[in-house]
Formats: C-alpha cells, structure tokens, sequence
C-alpha cells in the first residue's frame, strides 16, 4: 500500500488513569475485543487464570499495579493499532509523560463512583498542553457509581473540556444493564461473563423495547429517560474539530471487567481519533508523508529477554517508510547505523518486522549508546525534543553489601539508569564516591531493588536522605568550586554532566540564592 494509504489507518494512542480506575482491565479488553487476544487476562490472576499481556514484569503481577509502560501492536477492522498501556501511580509518572510524547491520542478512564482523581487531573493538564485529543471512558459502572448527569458536570467544570456523552448507562450497580447509545438510538444489553475472560453478549434493541422494560426497573428507566432529555436539550452538539483540538471529550460508560460497553468504545475509538500527526523538530515541523523515514526513541527497556540480556530501545516513527537494515542518523553523535535488529512488540513477545509506517512503534535491539530522547534520521539537520526530563523530588544512596557481585551490580544499575527509571548523581568535592540516586517517587527505588535482584543477582541496600528539592544552574558565570553552599545542601553533577544542586527545603534555596545572587538556576 501507499504511504498515505498506510498513514490513514494507523492509530497510536496511550490508556491513562489514576490508579486503580481499571487502566490495565481495560487495555486486556480492548485486546481481547480487537482479536488480539482470545482470552483476557487478570490483573490479580490466580493459578487458574492468565496474567495480563501488559502486566508482565514479576513485580507488576505480585503487585497487581503498572509500575513500566507497555507496547501492544494488533490489527483490527483494517486498522494498524499501536496501543501503549502506561503506569497509574504517581511515582511512575515521568515513565506515562514519555508515552504520551509517542502518542496521537488517549483513552482517559475514570471510576464511575470517584470521578475525576489528583492523577487524572494531572494527566489531562499534559495532554491539554500537548494537544492530545481525549476520549473518555467512564468506568466500574457495575458497581455503585455517581449519577451520568454529575459526572459529565465534573468533566466540563474540573477538566474544562466540553464532555459528549456517546452513550449513558442504564443504571448503575446491580442495575446496571447495558449502554443508550445516543447516535444509533439503541439500547445495548449486556450479560455477564464469568470473570470477565470472554466477550459479553449482548442483544441490541429500542428504548421502547418491551425487553428494555422487562429488565431495567421502573425508577432507573425514568431515570434515563430524563437523563437523555437533558443532555439533548442542554448538552452541546457533537463536533469532530473540537475533539481533534481537545477541547471536547466523546464520553463511554462501561464496566471493563464485565466486558459492558468497549465494543462500542474501540470502534468509537477508531472513529473519533486521528491517524499519525506532524512532529516538531528543531527547524520545523515534519510531516509523516514527508519522504525520509524518521523517529524518536521514548523508552528503553533492559531484560525484556532475560536470557539474553538484551536491551530494546523503542522508536515511535514519525515520518517516512522504515525498512529493516535501512541506514539512518543518530543525529545527536552524528554517526551512521542500520536499524537490522527491528522488532513488533507485543507485550514482553517480539516479532520481527521488515517494514513500518509514520504512527508505529518498533523496538530496536542493541545500539547500547541510544538514549532516551535520541532522534533517527535519514536526513541529519532533523532532532526531536519531544521527551521531557524530570526533576527528581526523592534522592537516596544505594550501596552494593557484596563485593563479589560488584560487576553485576554496576551492569545492572547502569542499564536502569539507561531506561530512566531512576537518575543517577555524582557528588562533588565529596569524599564518597557511593551511588546517588534520584526518582520522582519512592516506589522507584524499589523497584530498582527488585529489578537488580531478580533480573542481575545483585543485593543491594537503601539509605535515603532529607533532600527534596534540585535545581540545575549555568556555570559560565561562575564556577562550582567558588559557590556559596548553604549547610546540609550538596553540589552535583547528573549523568549528562550537569551541575546542579540538592536542598532539602525551599529555606535553603533562599538562602543560596541571596549568598549567590549571580546564579540562575535552570
């Protein structure tokens, strides 16, 4: 097929959420709904059960949270879906940003009976100021939940986007049966699957319908009733350009564990979200019909075969046709390289893939100097700076107890460092020489501890400290050595060599500042 052919059916799009909202439920559905899968898997599974495809690090199964962002590539009804399913909890933040850099668009989920969350207000300010269109699915309908009509109130007044219910709910809780669907004028009647693990049935018919009247009870049928007349007198008409800008939400109820209403949000999905848009490069903005292949490398990740010890760095492609042993640019050192190793990524399974189009995402096994961040290109003027770095608000030292496992503790820390997972920290004028480490939430360096353990062999020990706060500064004013230090803060250098410093309060940094007032901090 031609390259606009193949640009119009790709749909690359991360699942956002606080935790808990049903995130990684939703993407094993939507895999299981897109054929991709034939049975959906649990995120808390037991012996007799199949773990999710997304969740497949040892420690997101013993858990049952999303602690790394997750590729799932599948085919569906002519489309070319690239499906990234991203961690909830905030600690893990800096590894969703990154995702939503290699996107085109989002499904937001919330839980029907909390509404909107910190973590869901957070994520919607990053793709209201990225201009990621947002389609919403309201969750866990089948438990107790808030009313349709003070849901969408939140959406407009919180998020202050205009909300489009496509469908609404008939009922909540043990009431709830199925999904209005407000564009077809037809009730969507669901039953129940055990577990979950297969695709519900469902039976289509009239509001009208006597069957409707025979299963929904009277109060919750009048209910909808003047649910419906409320929105089509008040709500606001549906507008394909408001959503593509992001200032309107199509809006979906549904149950993800009991397979209610993702049917009818995958093909709402497929239909309200654009294909592969333009990248921003330092000179200007690319195409992805544009004739020379380009990408962005957004997440790297270790031990995705821990036979092998491998490292697949993953490449989002933003313009141009990619095909397998094509030389290209890394465009930061400027050297040449063939993309040979190049692979689709289903989760923690790989296939190798000869060719690619602009939307997709391909892993790249080797090139052990791409970082995150890195461009490649046919043309070497093109860089992207789409993924943003974080400042880390927790630090903490990690010692090696075993001195035998030294080289394994260094290989593995480095190749961590290398996904960015956590940062890595030198002190300056300082007498140890230990690991310094910095995350933006504590349940990063846990998870270092685990992977170093599990995937390398290496023990390791935690110290954490009382410095909270960094700030990067220029030194072609003034050199580190002639800085005033307030007490108990420390200068360092991250792993880029940038010179920086700790505090552990905003005193301190009021205090460097009058004894430095040269600096600017970056």
């Amino acid at each position: 097929m031609s390259l606009p052919n193949e640009i119009l059916r790709r749909r690359t799009f991360a699942i956002v959420s606080h935790p808990d909202a049903g995130k990684t439920t939703l993407t094993e559905k939507l895999l299981l709904y897109g054929g991709a899968v034939q049975m959906a898997g649990s995120v808390t599974s037991r012996k007799k059960e199949r773990a999710t495809v997304s969740d497949w690090l040892e420690i997101e199964q013993k858990r049952g949270i999303s602690v790394s962002s997750t590729i799932l590539n599948f085919d569906y009804n002519g489309f070319r879906i690239n499906l990234l399913d991203t961690p909830g909890h905030n600690d893990f933040s800096e590894d969703t940003y990154r995702v939503l850099t290699a996107v085109d668009s989002v499904i937001m989920v919330i839980d029907g009976g909390k509404g909107i969350e910190q973590q869901t207000l957070k994520l919607f300010e990053v793709c209201r100021k990225r201009k990621i269109p947002i389609i919403t699915f309201i969750n866990k309908m089948d438990r107790p939940s808030r009313d349709t009509l003070s849901l969408l109130d939140e959406i407009e007044k919180v998020l202050h986007i205009t909300p489009y219910p496509v469908n609404i709910p008939l009922g909540n809780g043990n009431e709830f049966k199925g999904v209005w669907d407000r564009r077809t004028k037809t009730a969507h009647l669901f039953e129940r699957t055990t577990g979950g693990a297969f695709r519900a049935p469902v039976k289509t018919c009239g509001l009208d319908d006597q069957l409707v009247r025979e299963i929904v009870s009277e109060s919750t049928y009048q209910t909808v009733c003047d649910e419906l007349e409320m929105i089509d007198n008040v709500g606001d008409s549906f507008n394909v350009e408001n959503i593509a800008n992001g200032t309107m939400t199509p809006v979906f109820f549904g149950s993800a564990v009991n397979n209610f209403g993702l049917e009818l949000l995958l093909n709402g999905f497929l239909e309200f979200s654009p294909p592969p848009q333009p990248r921003q490069s330092k000179n200007s903005a690319v195409e992805p019909e544009s004739d020379f292949f380009s990408g962005f490398v957004f997440k790297i990740q270790a031990n995705l075969n821990p036979k092998h010890r491998d490292r697949m760095s993953f490449i989002r492609i933003v313009s141009g046709k990619f095909t397998r042993d094509m030389p290209v640019i890394h465009t930061r050192t400027g050297k040449k390289l063939r993309l040979s190793n190049s692979n689709n990524v289903f989760g923690r399974e790989r296939t190798s893939v000869d060719e690619a189009w602009p939307g997709d995402v391909i892993g790249f096994v080797g090139g052990e100097f791409l970082n995150i961040g890195d461009t490649l290109c046919e043309k070497p003027d093109i860089a992207y700076q789409e993924v943003p770095r974080f400042a880390p608000e927790c630090f903490a030292y990690l010692y090696n107890p075993e001195p035998s496992n030294y080289k394994r503790f260094q290989k593995g820390l480095e190749q961590l460092v290398q996904e960015g997972l956590v940062h890595l920290f030198t002190r300056k004028n300082a007498l140890d020489k230990n690991v310094l480490l910095g995350a933006v939430g504590p349940l990063q360096f846990d998870l270092v501890q685990f992977r170093l353990e599990k995937e390398y062999g290496a023990a390791s020990r935690l110290e954490t400290t009382a410095w909270k706060i960094i700030h990067w500064f220029d030194t072609k004013s003034v050199e580190p050595a002639q800085l005033s230090i307030p007490h108990k803060s420390a200068l360092v250098q991250d792993d880029n060599g940038r010179n920086a410093i700790l505090f552990e309060g905003d005193w301190q940094v009021r205090h460097f500042l009058e004894k430095n007032p040269s600096i600017v901090f970056n």
